[in-house]
């Protein structure tokens, strides 16, 4: 009875295991089914990008910047003529208009860059010691000038003629040393302004512009009786003395004015030497160019003979080197662009000499 109850129950026990079977294939195979639901959920969402915080803009001090800054180059020396170093902010008076200005501060020269403007003339009167004022000027560039001073060159000959437009000290003195010297007549005052001009668009704010001439002054090309010349085939002929006297004073007169809206130094020198004082004319030259200097806080030497030349360049290069850079702000502040009038003293030291530039020209706003 066991044994066939035991039989009967086998094909029920087989078909038991097969559905069995079947549910498990089924489980098994329900992945592709999910894949499919997990799909239809759509993509997931971006990943948030960082975005950081706009870095707050700091709050600084204001700082006074107006067109108004004056910087005024004044040279100080002694009885006998010596740089006089160390005085400080307060043993100057600057005076504008006669209204006391208040000194901001004093510039180092040291870390104020120069642009220089060496003119030499190439006319017949100073052929016979053109060769000497050449190496000498070319000597004096690679001496004064540092790595961020430069220097132009121009020839003073029948017109304005540039040579080497702003450049380091050693391409200027080679650029000196190419000039040659010609039996013309001489353009000085057209000469003298084209240099300034140049410095002034060429040089930036915040550079010392310093025009050094190597001339007696005497400018022929404004004094020419151009008809006649014409008619001699060029042949300089000289108008009358008057008519001489008052084109010498016009020139003289504009190319200070130019100079001075340059904000330009003028140093001059005078290869004529004393012989000067037996021409009229050439000594009415050089009071110009004493005129010239005197207005800008520069200076005009005369040299014994050529030998003294090498000394001149070294005071000159000792002044520049050692001049006091004050700086204040105008308290004028007017749109008037007319010539303002400065006078610097050292109330506390009357024994010194200070010698700066007459005025200056405001720049417009």
């Amino acid at each position: 009875m066991n044994l066939t109850n035991r039989k009967s129950l086998t094909p029920a026990l087989s078909i038991a295991v097969l559905a069995l079977s079947f549910l498990l294939a089924v489980f098994l195979a329900t992945p592709s089914g999910q894949a499919q639901k997990t799909k239809d959920l759509g993509p997931p969402p971006p990943v948030p990008r960082y975005k950081p915080k706009p870095t707050p803009t700091p709050e600084y001090e204001v700082v006074r910047i107006t067109s108004n800054l004056v910087m005024v180059p004044v040279s100080v020396t002694d009885a006998q003529g010596n740089p006089v170093l160390g005085l400080k902010q307060t043993d100057f008076r600057i005076e504008e208009d006669g209204r006391v200005q208040e000194v901001a501060q004093i510039g180092d020269p040291e870390h104020v860059p120069l642009d220089i403007a060496l003119l030499i003339d190439v006319s017949a009167s100073v052929v016979a010691r053109f060769d000497f004022e050449q190496e000498a000027a070319a000597a004096f560039l690679k001496q004064v000038l540092k790595s961020e001073d430069r220097a132009s060159v121009f020839a003073i000959d029948q017109s304005p003629r540039m040579i080497q437009r702003l450049t380091t000290a050693t391409a200027a003195a080679q650029s000196v040393m190419t000039v040659k010297a010609v039996k013309g007549y001489t353009a000085f005052f057209d000469s003298v302004l084209a240099a300034s001009k140049y410095l002034d668009e060429s040089s930036p704010s915040g550079r010392r512009r310093i025009v050094i001439v190597i001339s007696d002054g005497d400018d022929t090309a404004r004094i020419i009786d151009a008809p006649v010349a014409q008619s001699r085939g060029n042949d300089m002929k000289l108008v009358g003395v008057e008519a001489q006297n008052q084109l010498n004073q016009k020139g003289t007169l504009e190319t200070q004015q130019q100079v001075q809206k340059s904000e330009v130094t003028f140093y001059s020198i005078n290869p004529s030497g004393q012989s000067l004082r037996l021409n009229a004319r050439a000594t009415r030259a050089e009071q110009g160019l004493e005129r010239i200097a005197n207005a800008t806080g520069g200076a005009a030497f005369v040299p014994k003979d050529e030998a003294e030349l090498p000394a001149i360049f070294n005071r000159i290069a000792s002044e520049i080197r050692s001049q006091y850079l004050l700086q204040y702000y105008s308290s004028n502040e007017g749109s008037n662009r007319t010539f303002r009038r400065i006078a610097v003293s050292t109330p506390q030291r009357a024994e010194l000499r200070v010698r700066t530039r007459e005025g200056y020209y405001p720049k417009a706003k």
